[in-house]
């Protein structure tokens, strides 16, 4: 039996060196939800990596199953938040890692009543 790894939180590249920025995007994500699960971005852990340098943001980005036909309209409203939240010009890339209910902050799955 293979212990599976608990990933609430993904640590950001860009936490070493912005956090604040990190700490505002984070906070601004919040506001962008999967429309069928209701739940935000952050809280699912579907923005696995941000990566911020003087001239862009860059973010990896998964999604909770891979044909999701709000794909295209979460990227962009990611894209859109980052924008607004950090003056800076965003790139959202779709990371192929398949996502698991481990993604999420501590306590998500107690919304959908597991364990």
């Amino acid at each position: 039996m293979t212990n599976q790894a608990t990933n609430h939180s993904p640590e950001w590249q860009a936490e070493k060196e912005h956090s604040p920025s990190c700490q505002q995007l984070r906070q601004a994500l919040r506001e962008v939800k999967d429309p069928e699960l209701g739940m935000d971005v952050i809280q699912l852990g579907l923005i696995r990596d941000v990566v911020i340098t003087d001239k862009h943001v860059q973010i990896k980005m998964i999604l909770t199953t891979p044909f999701c036909p709000f794909a295209t309209a979460m990227m962009e409203a990611v894209r859109q938040k980052a924008e607004d939240t950090l003056g800076l010009n965003a790139i959202v890339e779709m990371d192929p890692q398949p996502w698991d209910i481990s993604m999420m902050e501590n306590g998500g799955e107690a919304s959908w009543g597991i364990y």
